[in-house]
């Protein structure tokens, strides 16, 4: 079951996007960074069950916080997004350990159908 996701993008309006494109008819505990660093950070101190993460940021790239944020938890859940969808960016995305990668702009539809699979993932594990 998710209950808390952190969302880690530098633009504003991309992490109100992605609070847009959340089901309705669940509650989530939210988490912010406007970084890959502040991302990292903010993952170690609160241990979310999801991860949006975009790519192109300062600091510390996606690319970057995502290898940190599997180091520090091998199993956490890392959604990238991004509007980079070349061959190459998904499969590095992939090799790096997130569980998906979804092209920006975000919709409503392939969030709750990204987190139907995670939940159906963790439930297959446990």
């Amino acid at each position: 079951m998710i209950n808390s996701i952190l969302i880690v993008d530098d633009s504003p309006i991309s992490r109100k996007i992605v609070r847009k494109c959340l089901p309705k008819d669940r509650e989530f505990e939210l988490f912010e960074a406007g970084d890959g660093l502040a991302g990292l950070e903010k993952f170690k101190e609160v241990g979310p069950d999801v991860v949006f993460l975009d790519l192109t940021m300062p600091v510390m790239d996606g690319f970057q916080a995502l290898k940190e944020i599997k180091k520090h938890n091998k199993d956490a859940v890392v959604i990238v997004q991004t509007a980079d969808v070349q061959l190459r960016t998904i499969s590095d995305v992939m090799d790096s350990g997130a569980f998906t990668l979804l092209r920006k702009p975000l919709s409503v539809e392939a969030v709750a159908e990204v987190l139907r699979q995670v939940e159906d993932s963790l439930r297959n594990k446990g």
